[in-house]
């Protein structure tokens, strides 16, 4: 029996993975839902359903992909063509799409219509600079001011680092940049659910789990770790004890201030950026595109969601004591000029994840464990483990794949 506790995405993601290696799965949840930060849930004040956070999934994200193939949930993602990412500069009112060729070949870069506005093929060759990158360096440090720089290099980093540019590692913007817009536009193409986070990542999971025998315990809180000679032998609940026999092992899937309160000799990451995220009941005007960047405000990136407006906003510590009165005030002006849209404030929703993300630093990278937690039979699953991505969807998943196969080497 394999426990996994944790039923965010990276437990979902060694729950499915263990269970498709045709081993039997619990997976304990202390919450009375399943998805952890990517989620959906009714909003009984706007009156829609809303995702906890907006989560932009690129096509290059090969694991996360391959899972919802897994569960059988790729069709519940809405994607174009080719890749397009829609921005506009709040302050000049300008607008522009990149729009990237498919192939590897970067030809798009020769096509001024393809580019940021403003820019010159030459300065993408600051893409590069990223590999070259020191251990400790930052991305601006590492990549030149300018206008690719503010207009897209920067808006990219605090998106995909949650930190802003001037802590942020540069190698972690490397790797996500390699494994996507550096690959060519086949792997660039935006995905976003066609309903919600939790009709795409959870719920198939969730069905598929239990279609194969897996156990599910949601609201079942795991309170202590019995480990004795190096391996773990027991899960500690409110309700007792469960006992592990001699084949068995656990995932630890867990936040990592709950998963260092659970190993008192695991060193975690302990700095965060908070997320701020805001829901408006406005219907997008047709045509509106799925989502768009903003450049010079205080909202960075806009998303059209069916009956509802969203807007997220990265690296918001500055931000995430503000009254949710006075940021919906001053993002709706933004949220208008990006979509369209006018008219009085409508019914709102701010949402502020404090603790969202560990801070993409130096000094927290070196805090991020491996999957193995040096006891025999416990590997470790978040996106805050060293997977050598940041904290995202992509990395999650990843992480609990590789639990998963720790745990089925060394059981």
């Amino acid at each position: 029996m394999y426990h996994v506790i944790g039923a965010g995405l990276a437990g979902l993601s060694a729950a499915v993975a263990l269970t498709a290696a045709g081993q039997p799965v619990t997976l304990h949840e202390a919450a009375a839902f399943a998805g952890g930060r990517c989620r959906s849930y009714f909003d009984r004040e706007l009156g829609c359903r809303v995702d906890n956070g907006n989560h932009l999934l690129l096509s290059g994200n090969r694991a996360a992909l391959a899972y919802l193939d897994r569960i059988g949930a790729r069709a519940t993602l809405a994607a174009p063509a080719a890749p397009a990412f829609a921005f506009l500069d709040l302050a000049s009112g300008q607008r522009w799409t990149v729009r990237p060729n498919l192939g590897r070949l970067p030809w798009w870069l020769l096509v001024p219509a393809r580019r940021v506005a403003g820019t010159r093929a030459r300065d993408y060759l600051a893409l590069l600079a990223l590999r070259r990158a020191g251990p400790d360096e930052t991305v601006a440090q590492t990549l030149a001011d300018g206008t690719l720089y503010r207009r897209l290099l920067a808006p990219l980093a605090i998106a995909a680092l949650n930190t802003p540019p001037e802590a942020a590692l540069a190698r972690l913007l490397a790797a996500v940049m390699d494994e996507t817009l550096l690959r060519g536009g086949a792997a660039c193409i935006p995905l976003l659910p066609r309903i919600g986070l939790s009709e795409s990542f959870v719920d198939p999971a969730l069905a598929w789990l239990a279609a194969r025998g897996a156990v599910v315990r949601l609201g079942s809180r795991v309170v202590g770790l019995r480990i004795a000679a190096g391996r773990l032998e027991g899960l500690d609940t409110p309700q007792g004890t469960l006992a592990l026999a001699p084949g068995d092992g656990a995932v630890l899937a867990v936040p990592p201030g709950v998963a260092a309160g659970l190993l008192a000799e695991l060193a975690v990451p302990d700095a965060f950026q908070a997320i701020v995220n805001l829901h408006f009941r406005a219907d997008p005007p047709p045509g509106a595109p799925g989502f768009i960047g903003l450049i010079g405000g205080a909202a960075e990136w806009v998303f059209a969601k069916p009956g509802h407006v969203s807007v997220t906003i990265s690296a918001a510590n500055r931000l995430v004591d503000q009254p949710a009165e006075a940021l919906a005030t001053s993002i709706w002006p933004e949220v208008c000029q990006a979509m369209g849209l006018a008219g009085a404030l409508p019914s709102w929703r701010v949402l502020k994840e404090k603790r969202a993300t560990f801070a993409a630093t130096a000094a927290q990278e070196r805090l991020r464990p491996h999957a193995r937690s040096g006891i025999a039979n416990l590997a470790l699953a978040g996106d805050w483990t060293a997977t050598g991505l940041p904290a995202t969807i992509e990395g999650a998943i990843r992480s609990g794949q590789s639990a998963a196969e720790v745990l089925l080497r060394a059981v």
